[in-house]
Formats: C-alpha cells, structure tokens, sequence
C-alpha cells in the first residue's frame, strides 16, 4: 500500500539490528538495501532529487525506482521524509520546465496520482538530468501502452491464504438456496459465446430454455440479458440484472424479451407487476434511443412497472472526483470548506446511488416484489445497486468474506471494466472510459459502516486496502474488463489474489464491536444531513488534517459514542410495532441487553 508523504521516523532503518525486516505490506527490507522489495520486485534506477512537498517545502533526497513502486527517501530531514507510491497509482507524468527554465526547483517532473495526490520533483538542469527517470518511470508506471506485462505477474509473494478460492459461484448460490423448482442454472455461457462480459455460469428462471436466453440477449445491450443476482429467503423475490433493451428511435419491440421478463415476474408467484429500477436520469435513457438504446415502454411491457433513479453517467462521476480533488489536496480552504464541498456534488452523487439501493431493496423485502436492474451496459451504476442492495439486505455480504464474495461476484465476474474505468498500466490519462465508479461504491459501503458501526465484520483499514490494491497492480483481482479475458491471460493461475493478503492476517482489518446476526435488513439515512465525506481516504496524505485526528484512546471513546448511538437505534426500533418491516428486521438482531454488555464491557 501507498505510504504517506508525512513526514515520519523510519521505524525499519538501515540501521536496524535485524538482517531482514517485514514491513506492515508484507514487503521485505533486506539490510544492505536502501528501499523495501517486494519477492519479484526489481531495482531499475535511482536519483538524486528535490521532492517539493507542499505541506514541507523542498526536500532533498534520492528517489528509487522498480518495477512496482517509486519510493523517495530524504537526505537531511530528521524525522526521514518517505514517500512510496506503487506504479500503478500513476495516472500521467508531465515534464516540468525545460533546460532553459529559470528560477530554483523549476526544472523536473510534475506527477499526477490516482489516489488524490500529485507529486513534484525538481533535478537538475545540466545534461538532461531528467530524461532516463521520466523514460523509466513512463515504461514501468505504463506497462500496457510499452508491451510490458503488469508487476502481478512477476509478484512472488507467499500467503497462508489462497484468495482465488474465496470466490465459487455455484457455492454461493448453493447459499442463497439456488437452484430450485423456479430457477435453474445455466452453462449456456460456458465459452462466453452468449456475452463476453457475462460470467460463465448463470442464473434464469427455470421455465426460460436456452433458445429463448439467445433470443433476448439480441435485444439487450451487449447482450448482457437479465439474470439473477440475489433471492430473498423468504419472499423468494429476486434482484435480476442486465444492460438496457434496444428499443431505439423507432421503438422496436422483442416479443420473446416481453414475455421473458413476465417469466421472472411469475417466478416467485407475484401477481403485481415487475418492478423496473432504471439507474439512468429519464433524460439520459431517452438520449439513449438515439444511439439504438432504451428503456422499456409500458405499451411493450404492461406488466411491469418502470422507475428512474436520476444516477449521473461516468463522465459527471469523473468531474465530479477531480472537483473533489481540487478542493482536498493538497491543501484545505477552511473558510469556505462546506461551499467548496458541496460544489463538486460528490456527496450528492453518493447520496443518490444509495437512495436508489434502498429502494431496490425496499421493494424486495418489504414489497415482496422481483426487481430488475440496469443502466445502459449494465456494470457501472448497476453493479452499484445491485451489491448495495444486496448489502442491505443479507448479512453474509457484512463479514469479511461475504464482502469478498460480493465484490467477486457484482463486480469482477459480471464484468465491470476494471481496466477502462482505473486505467491499469495505460498511458492515455484523458481517456473519456476512466471514471470512480467503483470508489464510489466503497465510499457508499463507509458510509452505511458509520452509520451501523456494529452491522460490519471489517474496519475502515479494510475498505481502504481494497481501494490501494484497486489501483497498485500488485495483484490480479482488478486487473483486466471481464472474467473472459482473465481467463485468457491466465489471472488465477499466475497472480496473487488480494484476498490473499486480506485474510492471512484477518485481524488487521476486524472491527471489534461486529455483532454478528441474521436477516437484519440495513436502511441507512441517505440524506445530506447524514453524509460525510470520508476524510480518511480522501484527506489522508495531508500532515494537517492527519494531526487532527484523534488519538488511540480519543479514538477508541469516538467508537464506543458510535455503538452507544447504534444501541440506541436499535432500541428505538423494538419499541416501533406498527411498522412491520422494521419490527420484522428487528427480531432476530442481538437484543438491547446483550448490545448494552458490550458497550459496557468495551467501557
């Protein structure tokens, strides 16, 4: 994981009395060595150089370069500046001044991060000082636009745990209770010749045949037609999932998707009609008919009853985050801090996909009804809804490897392109296909952890791994757009899983006042009175705001106020009759006694 530019004592120095020191990320940091290495890890190069902070001012030091990481070290500052920063992190690399440039420290590479940060160095003027770093630094932060394969590949780590196993989509329906007599599983996808994006297993209803799945994949986006996501164990509804039909500007019509979707209504016996989330701005689905997409009508579709949910395609999502940035690093303008915040509508952004999850699950639990999702292609704001949703809804997906299991299954085997929307190891920083989508599904997961701070198996430490490793290339999880091509290049069985390291030293990223129950429905407050931004991801690399967060015992107190307030709730709840469905998701959650035995005893 990337380390903070904050200055800080190097508590694993070259002066230590071990031959041999592991680092907090499982890095290794051999004595004689000036940086840490991972197994597989490779020094390319090294410089002298001016790191300009920008909370410290000019910093000399020598920069370090490998095939996985760029790691800075100060000459003269006591305590020792650091920086370490994996390549994959490096969204662009833009040449500062040229040889002619006058003025101190104005000569030299002006680097821009993926994870907030933007870095500076400034080298010397004489003898184009800078052209063997910026061509290195350009071929191993970049390895797909340069032939070169990703650091996963040459990644030699061991771990105790093989992550790739997390993961069996058959197991995880055996689960959800799948198949049964309404639903069944199908390998029509097996090759991927049905949808090259879909996993190879699927979930449909049990009266839809083959002939009629390839018949609505023509008339569904990418071919990408509605599947099963997650079954209610009580209800028996259903959360599908797919891409938008191709209705297009002259309203085509496809009888054999009218009557595929009657079928998973019918499926768990509802005589209400089928319920629609459309995770598009109605405006934006019908710009889409233009381009030979859609939504479904209610002339074609009579049975079923269709909902916008007004969520921002990725190029606002983008814009969005870079405003963000803007306004966060590296410094912070207090004095109009709330303005400047809600200016970049990230938190409106974050507020509409979660209100949008809760109506998905809302309609599922307490509406007994199947729901179906989609955007346009179905893997950006509808792997948002789904897993959320999903979330909400069962309990499994709140321990540490449910959580796996749910990002494995909504995101990675149901294709969402990791590699367009992060752009691993390409060079093109403006491409239009980058954008934070799946950031902003884990910033919605922090925020439903704060407001349910007993409801999680994992810590915040978790969430913020996760995000780290989306970006570093370190391992294979996130690398490639579809479970096809990570076949085709062979992921599983020549890199590392994240899941690896995660659950070798599980403790690390434990909350202590988990509480595990059963069928607990989470509904958290979506309003912007109850959103936050996630100061410790998007603020962490400023020394300032570091200092003021509270100390290990502040800290602790800050978790029990929090589990006190959750009690509190929670009491509330047994104490509301005449709702039914929080009575129901009430029953079989620990009881006020056994909730206040922990507050006390953590006191």
């Amino acid at each position: 994981m990337a380390s903070s530019s904050t200055p800080k004592y190097n508590s694993n120095s070259l002066e230590s009395s071990s031959s041999k020191r592991t680092l907090k990320d499982g890095t290794n940091w051999e004595q004689n060595e000036e940086i840490p290495r991972l197994p597989g890890e490779t020094r390319v190069t090294d410089k002298d150089v001016i790191y300009m902070c920008p909370f410290n001012g000019p910093v000399k030091g020598r920069v370090y370069i490998t095939n996985y990481r760029l790691y800075l070290r100060s000459v003269e500052n006591d305590p020792v500046v650091i920086l370490n920063v994996p390549l994959g992190v490096i969204s662009r690399i833009e040449k500062m001044g040229g040889a002619s440039s006058r003025g101190e420290n104005s000569y030299g590479l002006d680097i821009t991060c993926k994870d907030m940060r933007n870095l500076r160095f400034a080298l010397k003027q004489e003898g184009h000082s800078r052209r063997d770093i910026f061509e290195v630094l350009t071929k191993y932060a970049f390895p797909q636009s340069h032939n070169l394969l990703f650091f996963a590949f040459a990644n030699e780590e061991k771990f105790s745990e093989n992550g790739w196993m997390v993961y069996n989509p058959m197991s995880e329906y055996r689960r959800q209770g799948l198949p049964n007599e309404r639903w069944r599983v199908t390998f029509i996808n097996e090759h991927y010749g049905l949808c090259d994006t879909y996993p190879s297993l699927l979930v449909v209803p049990y009266n839809a045949t083959d002939d009629d799945l390839k018949k609505v994949a023509a008339f569904r986006s990418r071919n990408r037609i509605p599947v099963l996501s997650w079954i209610h164990p009580e209800t028996q509804a259903v959360i599908m999932r797919c891409s938008q039909p191709l209705v297009g500007m002259s309203g085509k019509r496809n009888k054999d998707d009218e009557r595929y979707l009657d079928i998973i209504r019918e499926a768990n016996g509802q005589i209400s009609k089928l319920t629609i989330y459309d995770a598009r701005p109605n405006v934006n689905a019908v710009a889409n008919k233009a381009t030979g997409g859609g939504y479904e009508g209610e002339d074609a579709y009579p049975n079923a009853e269709l909902f916008f949910l007004d969520i921002h395609n990725i190029h606002v999502m983008r814009e969005s985050l870079k405003k963000l940035k803007d306004i966060v690093y590296p410094n912070v303008e207090e004095s109009h801090w709330l303005s400047s915040l809600e200016s970049t509508h990230w938190l409106e952004h974050i507020k509409l996909v979660l209100t949008g999850a809760i109506q998905v699950a809302d309609k599922v639990s307490s509406g007994r009804s199947s729901v179906l999702v989609h955007c346009s292609d179905g893997w950006d704001r509808t792997a948002q809804l789904t897993s959320l949703a999903m979330l909400m809804l069962d309990s499994y997906y709140r321990t540490i490897e449910g959580f796996e299991v749910l990002v494995q299954k909504e995101w990675i085997s149901f294709g969402h392109k990791f590699a367009s929307r992060i752009g691993h190891g390409d060079k093109n920083h403006a491409d239009a296909d980058r954008s934070p989508i799946f950031l902003q599904f884990i910033d919605c997961v922090w925020q439903m952890s704060k407001q349910f701070p007993t409801a999680f198996e994992f810590n915040e430490q978790f969430l913020i791994t996760i995000l780290d490793h989306l970006y570093s290339c370190r391992f294979g999880t996130f690398l490639y757009n579809s479970e096809s091509l990570r076949e085709k290049e062979k992921v599983t069985e020549k890199t590392l899983s994240l899941w690896s390291l995660v659950n070798s030293e599980k403790s690390k990223y434990t909350n202590p006042f988990y509480t595990k129950e059963l069928n607990r429905a989470l509904y958290p407050v979506a309003s912007m009175r109850h959103l936050e931004l996630w100061v410790n991801y998007y603020i962490r690399w400023n020394p300032r705001i570091r200092q003021q967060q509270p100390n290990p015992v502040e800290q602790r107190y800050m978790e029990l106020l929090a589990l006190r307030d959750d009690y509190m709730r929670r009491l509330e709840e047994l104490q509301i009759t005449n709702n039914s469905k929080i009575s129901n998701s009430s029953a079989s959650s620990a009881s006020p006694s056994q909730m206040m035995s922990q507050v006390q005893t953590h006191f």
